[in-house]
């Protein structure tokens, strides 16, 4: 009992290696004694190390749904938060964003008729993140960020502040008001590693790292991305997401002519990628690195950005999308073709505009009105 109760602890903190560390002397007793509360939770925890540690993404659902039918016929309301919250997240990082939402609305319905201030706040922040975000709802996302701050602010409990905080930074991100969501996201880093949450610290910088990319401050940028590896090593994040910052730190380094990448390193990277959201993020990172290290890379450059298109299209990551073609714009505009400069920027723009994505639509309109 008291190893499952610590087992649960550390999956609060996203610590997989040392909750799973935890449970396994007490494993086979729990299943043999037939101790159903116990091996319910048992298996939430067994869950996030796959889905976490190994990104065995079937592996870690089948321990959440055995977690969940077991935590409805005992009536264990833990459980069923913990494993349809962790069944979010993981369903979302093999790119099914919709079935993720229910998932995360029976945990949010649980901890709503409870009253636990921090577990709304959480789950509201992983709604933003894991579902809202990623399908490009961007105004839901804001909204729902806000709800999240207000409560949290309210609370005045640190953790609730650090994840809303990160949940409002990253909407800011998605409708390209960079200044606002760099405040938020720096706030919020800052709170999580208080809370000992560095999982969440370790996505945040993430962000950072892809903000200070945008407003061209690649050091910066590089710094970030480091750290928020540093992070993710410490609480056995997952791997996805590090080599994600890995091949952001080269684009980071060819943006400041540092060019002596290994290109071939950098496509190693990414055909070890099973996360389907960074998946269909990583592509852009290096067809943007192709276009800018030489002009001997555009071919593949294409290659790559059409590779992101095809992913982001087939798992409807819309954001995503806009970027590519904003990007492929781009390469265009160095070959001279100003007609398919321009028809990638308006469909940027139409994506954009669908998602509410307000900033980033102004952005790529006056690059568009500077065309004619």
């Amino acid at each position: 009992s008291a190893r499952t109760v610590l087992g649960l602890y550390y999956i609060q903190l996203l610590l997989p290696v040392e909750a799973k560390a935890a449970v396994d002397p007490i494993v086979d007793l729990a299943i043999k004694r037939n101790y159903k509360r116990r091996v319910s939770q048992i298996n939430v925890i067994l869950g996030m190390y796959y889905h976490v540690v190994n990104e065995d993404y079937p592996k870690a659902l089948e321990y959440y749904e055995k977690a969940i039918k077991a935590g409805e016929e005992l009536n264990d309301l833990l459980t069923l938060v913990l494993a349809n919250n962790d069944m979010g997240a993981c369903l979302s990082e093999n790119g099914e964003f919709e079935k993720a939402l229910p998932s995360y609305e029976r945990a949010l319905g649980i901890n709503v008729m409870a009253n636990v201030q921090w577990g709304i706040v959480g789950i509201k922040t992983n709604i933003v993140l894991f579902v809202y975000g990623r399908l490009g709802n961007v105004e839901l996302a804001y909204q729902t960020s806000q709800e999240a701050l207000r409560i949290a602010d309210e609370s005045g409990d640190i953790l609730s502040r650090g994840m809303a905080n990160y949940a409002i930074g990253f909407s800011y991100y998605l409708k390209g008001c960079l200044k606002e969501a760099e405040e938020h996201l720096l706030k919020s880093v800052d709170l999580l590693q208080k809370s000992d949450l560095l999982a969440w610290a370790s996505a945040a910088n993430t962000y950072l790292s892809a903000i200070y990319l945008d407003m061209g401050e690649y050091e910066t940028s590089q710094k970030f991305s480091e750290r928020a590896i540093s992070l993710g090593q410490q609480s056995s994040i997952i791997s996805s997401w590090t080599i994600l910052n890995k091949i952001s730190i080269a684009l980071a380094r060819v943006m400041n002519n540092q060019k002596d990448i290994n290109l071939n390193e950098v496509f190693t990277w990414h055909e070890d990628i099973k996360s389907k959201w960074v998946r269909g993020w990583v592509p852009n990172i290096i067809g943007e690195i192709l276009l800018n290290i030489d002009d001997q890379h555009i071919s593949e450059a294409e290659d790559w950005i059409k590779k992101s298109i095809e992913t982001n299209q087939k798992y409807g990551i819309r954001w995503n999308l806009a970027r590519d073609y904003a990007l492929y714009a781009d390469l265009f505009k160095r070959k001279g073709d100003l007609p398919k400069t321009g028809e990638n920027l308006s469909k940027a723009i139409e994506i954009f505009t669908e998602c509410g994505a307000d900033g980033w639509v102004k952005k790529y309109e006056k690059e568009l009105a500077e065309l004619v």
